[in-house]
């Protein structure tokens, strides 16, 4: 009797053999605070290749364009081409850094087995996929608020609708985080999931209205970006910041919304099946 109780402890002690019970709330949320620190030092460590180096680029991408091409093109929908390109530079940058450290995140996790701890602290599954989802959230709105504070003396860009953006950044990170986690998950090598954003993402965001609006493309060109999931997730955000955007407010949110609730459920699944975690 006593060696069968003996067991059991010894399950319970380290979150296998049942569910989390209510008594275990604590425990998880001390489980839950410990990963989502680990992931924020993960960034702020290396917060010169983390936060630092995509604030730069997208600088450069608006003193570049906006010099270069402001020349020529000197109004966009009645905005100043600077200020025209910054929400689109902004919802890419963030989209990107959302996706790269989640995938990177977890895919060091598996390959060093450190996963394995994740998986049998007393924690719920949505605590650990929420855990690991907060760096890439956190260094994304790192990356847009120091951007924000550069952009706006630099180009004047006006904030028209703030809760809008909010919402609408918020949506993409949640997409791009989730996104990333699952590629993470599935990818092999780490060459994996650097494809994924330099073959994917990285090209439709390009093709999705940062530098133009699709309403001066040609057909069928115009027509084809509405397939495009970026285009309504940079409109979405533009129409936070300038009133004005190439499609209606609601279907960009939606569309944004509609597959970011997926994509988290999807991670979300993962952990709670162990999916190629516990392998």
């Amino acid at each position: 009797m006593r060696a069968g109780q003996s067991r059991r402890d010894r399950r319970r002690r380290h979150g296998r053999g049942r569910a989390a019970a209510p008594g275990d709330a604590p425990s998880g949320s001390r489980g839950l605070a410990w990963l989502a620190r680990r992931e924020l030092l993960r960034v702020w460590k290396t917060w010169t290749q983390t936060v630092f180096a995509p604030v730069i680029s997208s600088i450069l991408f608006i003193l570049v364009f906006g010099l270069s091409l402001g020349e020529r093109i000197k109004e966009v929908d009645g905005f100043d081409y600077r200020a025209f390109i910054v929400p689109g530079l902004l919802t890419m940058a963030m989209v990107q850094a959302a996706y790269n450290n989640n995938s990177s995140s977890i895919f060091q996790a598996r390959s060093d087995r450190y996963v394995h701890d994740v998986l049998s602290a007393p924690m719920r599954a949505w605590q650990m996929n929420l855990g690991f989802n907060l760096g890439g959230v956190v260094r994304a709105l790192a990356i847009g608020t120091l951007l924000l504070a550069l952009a706006v003396p630099l180009t004047g860009v006006p904030i028209e609708h703030p809760l809008v953006a909010l919402v609408a950044v918020l949506l993409g990170l949640v997409l791009f985080s989730a996104l990333g986690t699952v590629v993470g998950i599935f990818a092999e090598t780490f060459d994996h999931h650097t494809f994924v954003s330099n073959i994917l993402i990285l090209p439709l965001a390009f093709v999705g209205g940062v530098f133009y609006s699709v309403e001066s493309l040609a057909s069928p060109w115009q027509e084809l970006s509405h397939v495009n999931p970026l285009f309504y997730l940079v409109n979405a955000v533009r129409y936070g910041f300038l009133g004005t955007s190439d499609a209606s407010v609601a279907l960009c949110l939606g569309v944004t919304a509609a597959l970011a609730i997926p994509a988290y459920l999807w991670a979300q699944w993962l952990f709670t099946s162990g999916r190629r975690l516990k392998a």
